[in-house]
């Protein structure tokens, strides 16, 4: 048996280091900025005005600009990896000899192309994760997560929030996942 430095520790992703990517910080705040001022004129014409209506459009927007918070941490890294395996946001570091495959996706939404990080486990989940995030504290639980799992033990990572092309992300990962491999 192995023994992990961050087995049981008390880290987050921001103590691995390694390679990174954080969110992309050119234009993706700024929808969630108009939103969130949004909410709070419409919070404020429902203080004023008493109306129900004005609250209902303030909370559901503030509502959304809560989830689309972590768009807005641009100093925090949402996946990348190192010697020990890969990690991402909120969900854990994931030990290299885990994962059995690698695969950059495009997906056509509505006249656009979505880029998408899939990464195939070999092993159950509990056995691949060296460091598990995924158990956030209450104030995080309802933001955005840049993950999703499927039911063929895949995670799926959505690429073009991303600071970095998604094929050189793609790139990178591979490569350090066919060095630490063997």
């Amino acid at each position: 048996m192995v023994l992990s430095p961050f087995r049981g520790a008390a880290v987050d992703e921001r103590d691995v280091g390694g390679y990174s990517v954080a969110y992309n910080q050119d234009e993706t705040p700024f929808p969630v900025y108009v939103v969130a001022t949004l909410g709070a004129g419409f919070l404020l014409a429902a203080f004023f005005t008493g109306l129900t209506v004005w609250f209902a459009m303030g909370v559901v927007a503030a509502a959304i600009a809560y989830y689309n918070f972590p768009l807005l941490e641009s100093g925090r890294p949402a996946m990348g990896a190192n010697q020990y395996g890969m990690f991402i946001q909120a969900f854990g570091l994931i030990r290299w000899r885990a994962i059995d495959r690698i695969d950059l996706v495009a997906i056509a939404e509505r006249g656009a192309t979505a880029h998408e990080l899939q990464i195939g486990l070999g092993a159950p989940l509990g056995s691949a994760l060296v460091a598990d995030w995924r158990k956030q504290p209450m104030y995080r639980s309802l933001m955005r997560l840049p993950w999703s799992m499927t039911y063929g033990n895949a995670v799926r990572i959505k690429l073009d929030a991303l600071n970095q092309p998604p094929d050189e992300i793609h790139r990178t990962l591979l490569r350090m996942w066919r060095y630490y491999r063997s």
